[in-house]
């Protein structure tokens, strides 16, 4: 029962567990497992995203178990807690995936609740799908403690080199009569043989390979098989890390610079990655005090090309890619190239060029990363538009494979749901612009992710012959010619809500414009009659969530500073 202690690594937890004024603390601690000596250690809180709803996250209550042992270890005292997770893989086409993005601000929410709550001197976060992964760096950002991310893994192939996306254009291909009910059985049965995230270079696997590029996953996290003992020793590493970065007080503030998003774009850039990767890096910006915007994509796009062969528009997986080496020669190869900032703070206390002094290049042999000089793309897949359709932007995954401009009819939706049944039945037809609007932010409200009636585009095998536009946003399994994030979104009456069947639109990924063929007097007559469609929710998280959300294009952030 000594005074308040000077430890500097301390600050947090001493104010909770020290002096005879926190005896009642320290009770309900022992109860939980404290003893005397654990008091006078800095606390490390483990958030865990562990769930059995998804394979994504359904082993990281070991890995959680194993980051804490390793906090431990090193002289401190590791306590778990848990925050949510959903799957999209299973919520996708459902009204349920309004809660998807949603779920990234709970996830932040609550790791900040906690940790603020709790005087947790330092944290590890381990997520393993792709708005929990962005959601745990949020509230990392927010408390700005010594901590470090770990990243779940990804799934090996399933039966056939299948992954949920093979299950997803199963499904169109159905529709169109190229499958039956057995085979699409038989894909659903193989597609994911166990834990781990989507195995492509997908949301979830962009987003770990930024949050290492960042600095904030110990190098090699992003490219480790879920089940593996380099994972478990990852997780042990990490919570050990926090004890040296609180003898540094080395804070995410120190290690999320500007220069550090432009390493994590660069890499996105760099392996394909998912459109997703804008929203969260551009959220996670925000919260840590960086200004990063839509522009910036572009300006760093002009200058890196896409190398890696991964899909979805590519052939290969994530642990294929861990075979090889994972990302770390590929980002050595762009320090190289003068395309990433050495000199930026990492986790490990050192430099991201130190980090990768020693690391081997990739064996000569492998086909999944192109060099530099004969990329796969010679500028970024992803795509800023702009034009009288996206005033505000609007983000287009074009690797080159479905053309750089396309031309077509109007088929307008007000939802998900619509397009996909008109997709189904073969309503939407070579030529068209499939328009889904109404499922932005605010007006879905959730932004849902568009890869159900995208993959029955490509499974219908119009991948290249119809293109999609929405207000929502993809799964980092969508490909095919396809724009979303269009800002300003329709229920704040931005053009989008303005198109009615039949309009010409032109999108263009070379001049990066987006545009509806019609003159400003019909757009300004249109605008006159149209009226913002009530609310869909009153009460609960969607109706808060629509009533604080920001545009996507500073990251469809829920707590801007008014």
């Amino acid at each position: 029962m000594t005074e308040t202690s000077q430890d500097p690594r301390r600050r947090h937890s001493a104010e909770v567990v020290d002096g005879v004024g926190k005896s009642a603390s320290r009770a309900m601690l022992r109860a939980v497992g404290f003893r005397d000596e654990d008091f006078a250690k800095p606390q490390v809180g483990i958030a865990s995203t562990w769930s059995n709803l998804t394979p994504c996250n359904s082993h990281i209550d070991e890995l959680a178990r194993r980051a804490s042992d390793g906090a431990d270890g090193a002289g401190g005292k590791g306590v778990i807690f848990n925050t949510i997770t959903i799957s999209d893989g299973i919520a996708n086409g459902t009204e349920g995936m309004k809660y998807s993005l949603v779920s990234r601000e709970v996830i932040a929410d609550s790791i900040e609740t906690v940790a603020g709550c709790e005087g947790f001197d330092g944290l590890v976060a381990i997520g393993g799908c792709d708005k929990n992964m962005p959601g745990c760096l949020m509230g990392l950002a927010r408390l700005n403690r010594p901590s470090v991310f770990v990243y779940g893994g990804t799934i090996l192939p399933g039966e056939g080199h299948t992954d949920i996306v093979s299950v997803f254009e199963a499904m169109g291909a159905y529709s169109r009569g190229d499958l039956d009910l057995i085979e699409v059985k038989q894909i659903e049965e193989a597609a994911i043989p166990g834990p781990g995230s989507c195995g492509g270079m997908y949301t979830a696997n962009t987003m770990a390979s930024a949050i290492e590029a960042l600095g904030m996953s110990l190098p090699g996290s992003s490219a480790q098989n879920a089940v593996s003992q380099a994972k478990r020793d990852d997780c042990e590493a990490a919570g050990a890390a926090v004890l040296a970065l609180l003898e540094r007080d080395l804070k995410p503030s120190d290690i999320m610079t500007r220069q550090a998003f432009e390493n994590a774009i660069t890499v996105v850039i760099a392996l394909g990655g998912s459109t997703n990767a804008v929203l969260h890096l551009i959220a996670i910006a925000s919260t840590i005090g960086v200004e990063l915007s839509l522009a910036d994509f572009t300006e760093i796009g002009r200058r890196v090309p896409v190398v890696a062969d991964l899909r979805p528009s590519g052939h290969y997986m994530m642990s294929e890619l861990v075979a090889i080496g994972g990302i770390q020669p590929l980002m050595k190869t762009l320090l190289e190239a003068g395309l990433l900032h050495g000199d930026c703070l990492t986790v490990t206390g050192q430099t991201l060029a130190e980090n990768l002094a020693d690391v081997p290049p990739y064996p000569d042999d492998q086909q999944i990363i192109a060099p530099l000089d004969r990329p796969v793309k010679a500028e970024s897949h992803l795509r800023i538009l702009h034009g009288n359709l996206a005033p505000e932007g609007a983000v287009a995954k074009i690797t080159g494979k479905e053309g750089t401009r396309f031309s077509g009819s109007a088929r307008v939706f007000g939802s998900e749901e619509e397009a996909q049944a008109r997709i189904n039945d073969g309503t939407v037809v070579a030529g068209d612009v499939v328009v889904i609007r109404y499922e932005g932010p605010k007006g879905g409200p959730g932004m849902r992710e568009m890869l159900t009636p995208t993959s029955a585009i490509m499974g219908r095998g119009l991948g290249s012959e119809v293109a999609l536009i929405t207000d929502g946003r993809f799964s980092g399994g969508s490909h095919g010619f396809v724009v979303g994030h269009v800002t300003p979104e329709a229920i704040d009456g931005g053009p989008l809500a303005l198109v009615e069947d039949g309009d010409l639109i032109t999108i263009d990924a070379e001049a990066d414009t987006i545009d509806v063929d019609l003159p400003d007097e019909e757009l300004m007559r249109r605008r006159a009659a149209w009226r913002q469609p009530e609310p869909r929710y009153a009460r609960g998280v969607l109706a808060k969530y629509a009533r604080t959300v920001s545009s996507a294009s500073t990251g469809a952030v829920t707590d801007l500073p008014e």
